[in-house]
């Protein structure tokens, strides 16, 4: 019974750790926003370690994602889980040779450590030049898909499978690291921002390269050329 008094308080206690009035808290309970369960007689405990994690933290920089364990092999693995179930929904992943595979795959992982880089980077410069190595890497993938025969959709859809589990894997290795909300939320918000210029990255090198491609063929073969 110890234990279940020291990890589990009253609403009173509660709502005094937090800072916010008990009907306040009563609120969010309600809401699904903190941990909290009912006794047989009515009265709500709630979880002490879930609300220690709601206040800011004190300290002046975030604990690093490596320290989490958080790697790109780790999100290749992620990856490549959504990507079998994904499948189905994308007939064209299917007709993608090993060799193919392989190459789409060595880009994620090289994109995934270029991205861990930026969001771990302890000050402002390395961070730019991570996020602009990732940049460029995104910008390869683009131009990698359009010579293979993918179409912008194809490229955009391939993107977007890997953006969900790299968003998962933040998430795990911010609960795994004690990021508080605030932290926790930063996180998230930053590496969105990231991926939305990777995604621009990505196009911009698909349609770069599919219209060289078309004006070579152009300059190749010349519309109305007299036949031979």
């Amino acid at each position: 019974m110890a234990v279940v008094d020291r990890d589990w308080i009253g609403l009173a206690q509660a709502s005094r750790l937090l800072g916010v009035s008990p009907a306040t808290l009563r609120r969010w309970s309600d809401a699904g926003r903190v941990r909290v369960f009912t006794t047989p007689g009515g009265h709500r405990r709630f979880s002490r370690a879930a609300l220690t994690r709601l206040l800011p933290a004190d300290r002046p920089k975030r604990p690093s994602l490596a320290g989490s364990g958080l790697t790109s092999s780790r999100i290749a693995r992620s990856y490549r889980r959504a990507r079998i179930g994904a499948e189905p929904e994308l007939p064209w992943v299917l007709i993608l040779t090993d060799e193919q595979r392989l190459l789409f795959r060595e880009r994620g992982h090289l994109l995934a450590g270029s991205l861990l880089q930026y969001l771990d980077a302890p000050e402002p410069t390395s961070a730019a030049h991570h996020l602009k190595e990732a940049s460029i890497g995104a910008g390869e993938y683009g131009r990698i898909a359009a010579r293979q025969g993918l179409s912008l959709s194809q490229t955009i859809e391939g993107f977007l499978r890997f953006r969900a589990p790299f968003h998962h894997e933040l998430a795990v290795a911010a609960r795994r690291r004690g990021y508080d909300a605030a932290e926790t939320s930063d996180l998230l918000e930053t590496a969105e921002r990231a991926m939305d210029r990777l995604l621009v990255a990505t196009m911009t090198g698909h349609s770069v390269t599919t219209t060289g491609r078309r004006a070579l063929r152009v300059s190749i073969d010349p519309p109305g050329k007299p036949g031979g």
